[in-house]
């Protein structure tokens, strides 16, 4: 069974500009790219798992998402990153949706389609639902960077509701950190 790392786009891997929709607009997160080909040279999938809803909300097209998306792709692949997949949830908060964090339907797609054992699997984001999302999935673990969102969200670290607590750190190089120093256990 393969492992992967989950990561959520707007203020993981880039900067959160509020309803991205310009691929001229990508910044990507200093260390992003690095921390990403190591975690891939470790030998770790690498998937994109991101809630859009400035589409559903008619703020900007799923062709916009994934112009973005194809930008952001292109970039990273300059330090030979490669993502195998990238889902992407349209949808507004409040219309039905299949795949919308915190649903794990995205995970489990994953494992699906690439045999991965969600055990060994990690979820990397800066807000809460990215973290229920993991926890729903059953991943091993989940990871809140403080990144984005994620400084105003770390009371998210606390377990609630019988889920396991998160781990905590700046970005996603030291995500990467304690994941590899993690799995060499």
């Amino acid at each position: 069974m393969n492992q992967a790392i989950f990561l959520d786009r707007d203020g993981t891997l880039i900067e959160d500009r509020d309803y991205l929709s310009d691929p001229e607009q990508i910044a990507i997160l200093p260390g992003a790219g690095e921390a990403l080909k190591r975690l891939q040279d470790a030998g770790f999938k690498l998937f994109i798992v991101s809630n859009q809803s400035g589409v559903g909300r008619g703020y900007f097209t799923l062709s916009d998402v994934e112009r973005v998306n194809h930008r952001l792709v292109e970039l990273l692949a300059r330090l030979g990153v490669r993502f195998e997949k990238i889902y992407i949830a349209p949808e507004a908060p409040e219309q039905p949706s299949r795949g919308r964090k915190p649903s794990p339907q995205f995970l489990f797609d994953a494992r699906d389609e690439f045999a991965l054992d969600l055990s060994q699997c990690y979820m990397i984001g800066d807000k809460r639902i990215d973290l229920e999302c993991g926890w729903n999935a059953g991943v091993r673990q989940s990871i809140l960077v403080r990144t984005g969102y994620g400084a105003g969200e770390e009371h998210a670290s606390a377990s609630a509701d019988g889920q396991r607590p998160a781990i905590v750190v700046d970005d996603l190089t030291a995500a990467a950190a304690c994941i590899l120093n993690g799995s060499k256990k």
